[in-house]
């Protein structure tokens, strides 16, 4: 039992060190007290750095808004812009929360992002990207445009200006990024007629059509949702094979392609309605 012996002499010395007077131990009282002034010095030296950021010197007074590099605000009132984050920004240069700075700017109409930095003492930098529009959505006269990227924000056409030809996209709320991956596809496809993808509709049960520069309609259907991807792409291909024949054998001018057939296409023909109704009124005047 010389084991359990050894074990309680030094435990019984351990207790007695800690029961001893600290005093009785010069350096561990200097070690002690050095630290005891190093927490006081940390201590003082929090306290002078808190009294001085809530100097009025330090209260935001300042906010530059500036365009990213490569563009230019054009829907953005900085004025106003300024006034309305300076009423609502809590906090002073060292407690402002920049993430929710960023999120204030990107809540409003034609801010895509923001970037916000400080700036010493007193201000804040933003840098904005604002929106491009490239489309609307909805129609034309929805509240609601469509960016390059697929994202939808709020805007109207009469924001736009002049100079701006707008894409006609509708479809699914939550399909926005859907449609636009379908108009790049549509308007490479296109391509070899010089002919430029100028509406797309997608509708809730995902079937799509869109409209082209040249005033043709083009009908899909659904083959974007079938296990074979490439299905649609294999239609487009048929189409431009035939497409000369065609147009050897129809003369009047074709207003829409149907390529919803799995072993052909369909066209109509914009001129055959007009003859048709021409027709009509003939018969009515002879009876008459």
């Amino acid at each position: 039992m010389s084991w359990l012996s050894t074990f309680f002499n030094g435990c019984g010395e351990v207790f007695t060190s800690l029961a001893s007077p600290l005093w009785n131990y010069p350096e561990r009282m200097q070690k002690l007290t050095r630290f005891l002034m190093r927490c006081f010095a940390v201590g003082v030296s929090i306290g002078i750095l808190i009294w001085l950021s809530q100097r009025p010197v330090f209260a935001l007074r300042q906010i530059v808004i500036e365009p990213v590099a490569g563009q230019t605000l054009k829907h953005i009132n900085k004025p106003i812009v300024k006034q309305q984050v300076l009423e609502t920004v809590q906090g002073n240069f060292f407690s402002v929360r920049l993430e929710d700075v960023k999120r204030g700017f990107e809540s409003m109409p034609w801010v895509r992002h923001a970037n916000v930095r400080r700036v010493w003492p007193n201000g804040l930098i933003v840098s904005i990207e604002e929106q491009k529009p490239f489309g609307t959505w909805g129609g034309a006269d929805s509240h609601t445009l469509m960016n390059a990227y697929g994202e939808l924000f709020a805007g109207r056409v009469s924001d736009v200006g002049d100079g701006i030809q707008l894409i006609d996209f509708s479809g699914p709320a939550d399909a926005s990024k859907e449609v636009m991956r379908l108009y790049e596809k549509a308007n490479t496809w296109f391509k070899p007629w010089s002919a430029e993808v100028k509406s797309l509709t997608l509708s809730e049960r995902y079937a799509w059509h869109v409209k082209l520069s040249n005033g043709m309609k083009v009908e899909f259907g659904r083959d974007e949702e079938n296990s074979d991807k490439t299905l649609t792409e294999d239609r487009v291909a048929r189409l431009f094979k035939y497409w000369p024949q065609v147009q050897e054998k129809l003369a009047n001018r074709v207003d829409a392609i149907d390529l919803r057939y799995a072993n052909g296409f369909a066209v109509h023909l914009a001129t055959a309605s007009l003859k048709k109704n021409e027709a009509d009124g003939k018969k009515s005047e002879q009876k008459q």
